[in-house]
């Protein structure tokens, strides 16, 4: 392989890493080409052609996010010496303004010399520096997450995760909604739950409803609306046109087929409700009460000009669908409405202010169910309640990218490289954020993105939380292969997430599984982020599963996740035979070694669970449960699917329509599931363990966890 001179070097200082260790530990060396790509997509060769123009004046950082040690700040000024004298003018986040004269000081360990600002608080504040240009957006954290007070006493929690589309009931539309997930913590709770874990409730495409995957979403700061419960919402019964259609024989039996499949019909499901909706929307515009058009027009005002953006370009995806010559792709569009600044967007706009009102309206009643299940949930006495999940990524041809493109890699998308469970790697179609832009933004996208998904939620899981240090970027038209690692600024992105858990009383979880970096546990640990511990991949270094208390205190503890098998299709092999039929395998060899793999995989963690063959997939997963339920980690999380004895997976990675991806339904009926024998033996196993051994911290790793107790 020969190396560009200088391409290696230049994107070292870029942040784009030049190889990388697989999960096999063999170094991989990017392919230069690869290496400018991503260079280019990062703006390197733009800025380079265009050269900023030069200032008089030492020029202030964008944003500094900082920690306060004793009561004060530290803002590192590189083009001054200590001993110098400045004046500064800082803009409290509550607008209050402070004015000081302070002497630069070098600090023991510190790079830079530093101007030291006594009682900023927490928050986000705007610092000016006399004989610097700029303004710098001050983020103060505390660096460490929130964690709820009976972590710190040691009490332990589980809890249930499910995908909320897929359950079961007697009178939702077909796919699981706002009002199932009130009733379900309700049931929880009252068998002292303290969480129920969620898929990602992002917007999707209501003009492409089969365009399911809730990690590919249109925009990551809204919400599907396809969750809402049309019956509920106050306006329905008012509405003579709605409640005739929905009572109409014809409208009923579209209904019946819909609850009846196996799978989710999307677009069924989405035909009925947007239907009815739209009839609910017409009675709110003349019917709703004075308080209800306030609380409204409340949220519009607080979403401001995102949720403006993101309805637009819905509006937009649904003029489209419908006209020859065109896609609802942006790419398709006419140059004009590609762009959301332009001014035939806003000449769109005005012609289209009804069904962008609809959209908005749809948002506004989402919001306000999602909150009346986090209410159900506080109810019924869960300390942690609903705990959401944020997607690595948004659709490219998504609202989230059309409404801000700049804030991406130009022509770039995520993925994974190769490793054992995906040897081709893995391309998910997702494009990454710039960096750069994030820096020059103070972070603002980012802000935005984990308000809105903190958002009613005690808890928030960060999916590839490694995302936070890197993300494996690969270039458009290449194979996951061909890709490379991409840095991000890790310790002000945390400190972030940081402020906005205390904020929100959200404690955070990191899914961190893959390829993890060197020393990222620790630091995310010493951040109070819980570890994701899958059962099946917790080894030592021999390979040996370790025992329950061997696990991390801080972390959750689970069997599974949407990308995983079932417990039921694990113990049978079931999974493999289904990705080798989907081609997923790049030999035969490679099949037999995964069946190999996990024949000696059953003998070993058999051991640990004191089985012996043969097991039926019941006492299999009972152990399971009783296993998670005994491990040391605070929280013990189980999958609905494992719970229900479930077969088949929720997701197959690597495929989109090879698989019927996000479509298999719960086998039961929502209001049946707790009443079933094996899920009241598995959760009484994990309500019993658990307050069992609350308090017991045997086999506590030093370090990590034991570091982060100290900071609670």
């Amino acid at each position: 392989m020969t190396h560009q001179p200088g391409i290696r070097e230049l994107a070292i200082q870029y942040g784009v890493a030049p190889d990388y260790t697989d999960a096999r530990g063999t170094v991989v060396q990017v392919e230069d080409y690869v290496l400018r790509r991503l260079l280019d997509s990062i703006g390197v060769f733009d800025a380079a052609a265009s050269p900023l123009t030069a200032s008089a004046l030492p020029t202030l950082p964008a944003c500094l996010v900082v920690k306060p040690g004793n009561g004060r700040v530290a803002v590192p000024l590189g083009s001054s010496s200590a001993g110098d004298i400045v004046n500064w003018r800082l803009t409290l986040e509550d607008r209050t303004k402070r004015t000081g004269t302070a002497e630069i000081r070098s600090s023991p360990g510190a790079l830079l010399p530093a101007l030291i600002v006594a009682g900023v608080p927490l928050g986000y504040h705007r610092l000016e520096v006399d004989g610097y240009d700029g303004v710098t957006t001050l983020i103060v954290t505390p660096g460490r997450c929130w964690l709820p007070d009976h972590f710190a006493a040691g009490e332990k929690s589980w809890g249930v995760a499910l995908q909320l589309y897929l359950l079961r009931s007697q009178r939702n539309w077909g796919i699981g909604d706002f009002s199932d997930l009130a009733k379900l913590s309700e049931q929880l709770g009252a068998l002292e739950c303290d969480i129920v874990g969620l898929n990602p409730l992002h917007q999707m495409f209501l003009d492409e409803p089969k365009h399911a995957s809730p990690y590919s979403p249109s925009d990551r700061q809204f919400l599907n609306v396809l969750n809402i419960n049309v019956e509920t919402i106050p306006e329905f019964s008012r509405s003579r046109e709605a409640t005739d259609l929905v009572q109409s024989q014809e409208f009923q039996e579209s209904l019946r087929l819909c609850r009846a499949a196996e799978k989710v019909d999307y677009a069924s499901a989405s035909s009925l409700k947007l239907a009815a909706l739209r009839l609910v929307y017409a009675s709110f515009l003349t019917e709703a009460s004075a308080d209800r058009s306030a609380d409204f027009q409340a949220y519009i005002a607080d979403a401001g000009e995102p949720l403006r953006r993101s309805s637009l370009f819905q509006a937009l995806r649904w003029h489209f669908s419908t006209r020859d010559g065109h896609t609802s792709e942006p790419e398709t569009w006419p140059e004009g409405l590609r762009t959301a600044t332009s001014s035939d967007v806003a000449s769109f706009e005005l012609l289209h202010q009804a069904e962008i009102g609809f959209l908005n309206w749809l948002q506004w009643i989402a919001d306000r169910q999602l909150k009346a299940a986090r209410d159900s949930a506080a109810a019924a006495g869960m300390r942690i309640g609903l705990y959401r999940d944020l997607a690595v990524g948004c659709d490219r041809s998504g609202g989230e990218h059309w409404s801000d493109p700049d804030a991406f890699l130009k022509g770039t998308l995520v993925g994974a490289p190769p490793d054992i469970l995906n040897p081709s790697g893995q391309n998910w179609g997702l494009p990454p954020f710039n960096p750069a832009t994030l820096r020059d933004r103070a972070y603002a996208p980012f802000i935005k993105l984990i308000r809105a998904n903190m958002r009613y939620s005690g808890g928030l899981r960060i999916d590839h939380v490694m995302g936070l240090q890197r993300l494996y970027c690969i270039p458009e038209g290449l194979p996951p292969t061909h890709g490379a690692y991409v840095s991000y600024p890790i310790d002000d992105l945390i400190g972030i997430v940081a402020l906005e858990s205390h904020r929100h009383r959200c404690l955070v979880v990191g899914e961190d599984l893959g390829t993890v970096p060197e020393g990222f546990r620790e630091k995310t640990a010493d951040a109070n982020i819980l570890s994701y511990r899958v059962t099946f991949f917790e080894q030592d270094e021999g390979g040996a599963y370790i025992p329950a208390h061997q696990y991390p205190q801080l972390a959750v503890a689970v069997a599974g996740s949407h990308d995983l098998p079932t417990l039921k299709s694990w113990l049978s092999g079931s999974d493999i035979d289904l990705k080798d039929a989907l081609g997923l395998y790049p030999s035969i060899d490679e099949t037999e070694s995964q069946r190999q793999n996990r024949a000696a995989q059953k003998a070993e963690i058999f051991q640990v669970l004191e089985l012996e063959e043969p097991v039926d997939h019941r006492l299999f997963a009972d152990a399971i449960h009783a296993f998670l339920a005994r491990t040391s980690s605070l929280l013990a999380v189980t999958q609905l699917d494992d719970l229900l004895d479930e077969a088949h997976p929720v997701n197959v990675p690597g495929t989109s329509t090879e698989h019927a991806n996000w479509r298999r339904k719960y086998s039961f009926e929502l209001e049946h599931l707790t009443q079933r024998d094996s899920v009241q033996k598995a959760l009484t196993a994990l309500k019993v363990t658990r307050s069992t051994n609350a308090k017991s911290h045997e086999g506590r790793p030093p370090g990590t966890s034991n570091v982060a107790l100290r900071h609670w």
